[in-house]
């Protein structure tokens, strides 16, 4: 039976720490240069409504590195949703690969794509959630940290398609999770309501960066406006201004805080240079962990260990 990875609660929890074993485990393989190399003559297909360099590079480099191929489809080759349906796709592709990529805007988009796919299919973002991201996320604190006891881990923004998966993750992991955004921009009820029904971890939404800092262990932003919002930017530029992430907010924590952001940063607006460049940051170690929770995930859901 085949296994897609299209939200983090696709995971129990001892998955998601077997994933994240796992992925420590490839990371040292790689970084030995060691014979690993379980997609041998397999194909992935990458679909890209939504371009990314990260989301592209992450995979490609990755796939290949574990001995397969990588192949671009980006929004001129493949017009998902608009020029053919979304299930045609799905068997078409499936007939030519054995495994799928999906960076698109609509949510349904990518439920629609793995129902119709006979291969799997693994979620590299919606307008919904970012799967793929917090198990990097996740695995970057679990480096640093050592164990994720009594963690409070604080996001600043947007409650956007990261502040969602971050809820999902709380779903199947004990933690506390705060969320600080401005009226009118909170996460989906659903998922706040998904933690609330699990009864594992605590979450928290408020407008008050001041207050909803203290004992942060971990701080992570992300754009105000993201792809297909730009529009907005001016007029978000300006209820956001009190959210920026600086030295100010960092030093008000009272403890040893991370700094995180899922990039591309707009430096000076939701983050400011000093941060995103101080000892705090580990942004970059972030950044190079997709490609390794990303292999853990191809090589969990494909069965290949």
């Amino acid at each position: 039976m085949k296994r897609d990875f299209l939200h983090i609660t696709d995971f129990t929890t001892n998955e998601i720490w077997e994933t994240l074993d796992l992925a420590k485990e490839i990371k040292e393989k790689l970084k030995n240069r060691e014979d690993y190399k379980p997609f041998k003559d397999h194909s992935l297909a990458m679909i890209f409504a939504k371009p990314s360099a990260r989301t592209r590079v992450s995979f490609e480099s990755g796939f290949f590195r574990l001995g397969g191929h990588a192949l671009y489809l980006g929004p001129n080759d493949i017009g998902i949703g608009k020029r053919e349906a979304v299930k045609d796709i799905a068997r078409v592709i499936s007939g030519y690969n054995d495994m799928i990529m999906a960076r698109l805007f609509e949510h349904k988009h990518i439920i629609e794509l793995a129902k119709f796919s006979s291969i799997p299919v693994v979620n590299g973002l919606t307008d919904y959630n970012h799967p793929c991201q917090i198990m990097a996320d996740i695995l970057t604190i679990y480096e640093y940290r050592e164990n994720l006891d009594n963690m409070k881990i604080v996001y600043v923004g947007d409650g956007n398609n990261i502040v969602h998966s971050w809820l999902h993750l709380a779903a199947r992991i004990p933690f506390h999770f705060t969320c600080i955004c401005p009226e009118g921009y909170e996460p989906n009820a659903s998922a706040v309501q998904l933690v609330e029904e699990a009864g594992i971890s605590t979450v928290e939404i408020t407008h008050d960066p001041k207050t909803g800092v203290y004992g942060a262990d971990v701080i992570y932003t992300d754009v105000w406006a993201s792809m297909g919002q730009k529009e907005e930017s001016l007029e978000r530029e300006k209820i956001f201004a009190d959210f920026q992430v600086n030295s100010a907010m960092m030093s008000s924590t009272r403890k040893d805080t991370l700094f995180m952001h899922c990039l591309p940063a707009e430096r000076g607006r939701e983050v400011t240079d000093s941060v995103i460049e101080s000892q705090s940051s580990i942004v970059f170690d972030e950044a190079e962990n997709r490609m390794h929770a990303q292999n853990a995930i191809m090589v969990k859901i494909s069965g290949m260990m």
